[in-house]
């Protein structure tokens, strides 16, 4: 029942996102600089932090050995983030291409998501 509800409530909180999102990726190129631009392009932010709530909300309520998963999981994702964004930092010092810090998420949950399934498996 609650992985129900986390799942209900996560897909909405994504839905409010990839709207405003849109919604700000197709209004901010024809906005003059200014404060109302600045508040389109940050349009998204409170979708994300309805999404964090979410999954913390979600953390909270997971049994002992669920937590341990996710603990690792989110462990590897944050030390291999580190790694990879410095590596790749350090490589731009030498004329690599700069990446956008959006990059950083996508990593991070792919890593969470890796660590995640390494841990369910491990702990079968």
């Amino acid at each position: 029942m609650a992985q129900r509800r986390f799942l209900g409530n996560f897909i909405l909180t994504l839905l409010a996102y990839a709207g405003c999102v849109l919604v700000s990726s197709h209004y901010l190129p024809s906005l003059p600089a200014g404060a109302g631009k600045t508040a389109l392009a940050l349009l998204p932010v409170p979708a994300m932090l309805m999404m964090a709530w979410v999954v913390i909300e979600h953390l909270r309520s997971l049994d002992g050995l669920a937590r341990r998963i996710q603990l690792e999981a989110l462990g590897l994702a944050f030390v291999g983030t580190a790694l990879l964004t410095f590596s790749y930092g350090f490589l731009e010092t030498a004329g690599y291409p700069r990446l956008s810090m959006f990059m950083v998420w996508s990593l991070m949950g792919s890593l969470w998501a890796i660590g995640a399934v390494i841990g369910v498996r491990r702990y079968r």
